[in-house]
């Protein structure tokens, strides 16, 4: 018999969301406001301002308090997509503008950018923790400096996969420049740097509860703020910047961005269940470990020091080039015309069988054989400098996400992935490998 499909990355649920559901219909709270929204912004709250340690990386921030807590403001929205354009907005990005943005990402985190009308400036990554390089980020801000006269306006790391980019050097370059971050947390929620919650270091922080995130609201997304003044002002254009009238009266261009209350309380009966979830994952990667500890050619990727506590999002490895995988001479032969696994939303058939960018064969040979034994795999993030859409926009690069891109495989983490689903993952590994 066939083994139930293993996925990425599901979220699980706690029991307690239908609760919450229940509450909101018995209520008539199925509007984008509403009691659940308010409770799990403040559970949001409460859990991205605890520091391990009870020590506050932020010295100079106004959201540490004296006995080194941090007091940050959360405000759920649509998408984190939709936290990622209004914490553009709120650094005065528009048109004409330049943002440095990491390239080894999701989309999300720079077509945002676009919708601005201004322009992505993307950076390579570092070897260690495969996020934005900080010496890059530099000579970014100095050439740009240089070429244009001005400033970019916001400086946007990720937290690829969960790992922890260099919050602190990327923070003392930001703010040498006077540029403010905005951190795109969304693989992140409950990673930390330095004992420190990711996305609370730079100026805003984004976070993501799509249904494959570590909680999910089915969809949804966060944004972190430094205080409660920036907080209201991004609720203010989350709700079609509506003003305190009887009638409609608008002096600015809003968005229909604000969660709904429904989306809310699925997401307050997950944060039941985070820190549970969040030691799951770490869990799955220490078993990905020590299983694959011997498998020549396959190398998990870890946390670079100490000082970096991943969550582990999804459990990601590199293959080397000269690794064989039986079937690989079979790699691309076929043009796509929909999803691969569990990818959404693909519409579009593939104009080719391969690009002038794309893993190794043995690459996508492995992930082949994954998914005919229904396990579910992906390349990695495809560097945003790579896209076609973004051929124009100016890229610092080092090479680093392209030759990673090339020899990676993301490998099921989530809730649902058992300690047999695991050791099954591996096994099929061992036996596409010849």
């Amino acid at each position: 018999m066939k083994r139930e499909r293993i996925y990425l990355c599901l979220a699980h649920m706690s029991g307690r969301e239908q609760d919450f559901i229940k509450e909101a219909f018995d209520t008539n709270w199925v509007v984008p406001m509403g009691p659940n929204v308010n409770g799990f912004e403040k559970d949001l709250e409460e859990f991205v301002n605890r520091v391990e340690n009870g020590e506050c990386r932020m010295q100079n921030s106004s959201s540490c308090t004296p006995n080194s807590q941090l007091t940050k403001r959360v405000v759920g929205l649509s998408a984190g997509t939709a936290a990622v354009h209004l914490a553009l907005l709120a650094c005065g990005v528009g048109p004409g503008d330049e943002v440095l943005v990491q390239t080894f990402t999701f989309c999300a985190s720079s077509h945002p950018i676009t919708y601005c009308g201004a322009t992505p400036v993307f950076i390579d990554s570092e070897k260690d923790s495969w996020n934005m390089d900080p010496d890059l980020l530099e000579e970014a801000i100095k050439d740009r400096l240089a070429k244009t006269g001005r400033k970019p306006k916001a400086i946007i790391p990720v937290a690829l996969y969960g790992m922890p980019y260099q919050a602190g050097r990327i923070m003392e370059i930001a703010d040498r420049y006077g540029i403010p971050v905005i951190e795109d947390a969304a693989e992140g929620l409950g990673s930390r740097f330095d004992g420190q919650v990711l996305g609370t270091f730079g100026r805003y922080g984004v976070l993501s509860f799509n249904g494959n995130k570590m909680i999910t609201t089915s969809g949804g997304g966060a944004l972190i703020c430094p205080d409660e003044a920036s907080a209201k002002e991004v609720l203010y254009f989350a709700t079609q910047a509506r003003e305190a009238y009887p009638y409609y009266q608008h002096s600015d261009i809003g968005y229909n961005y604000r969660m709904s209350n429904i989306c809310a309380g699925i997401g307050r009966g997950q944060m039941t269940v985070l820190d549970e979830h969040i030691a799951h994952h770490r869990h799955v990667q220490a078993l990905y470990r020590e299983l694959l500890k011997d498998v020549e050619g396959v190398a998990l990727h870890e946390n670079p020091s100490p000082r970096y506590d991943s969550n582990f999002w999804l459990c990601t490895a590199t293959l080397d080039p000269g690794l064989h995988v039986r079937g690989q001479e079979k790699a691309y032969a076929e043009t796509l015309r929909g999803a691969v696994g569990g990818a959404a939303g693909v519409v579009h058939a593939a104009a080719a069988p391969t690009t002038d960018c794309q893993p190794n064969a043995n690459v996508e040979a492995l992930r082949m054989a994954l998914d005919a034994d229904n396990i579910e795999a992906r390349p990695l993030w495809k560097p945003m400098h790579r896209q076609p859409v973004y051929s124009d926009a100016p890229a610092y690069v080092n090479g680093v996400s392209e030759s990673l891109f090339a020899v990676g495989i993301c490998l099921p983490a989530g809730p649902y992935v058992t300690d047999d689903d695991v050791r099954y993952i591996v096994d099929t590994i061992k036996d596409a490998i010849g």
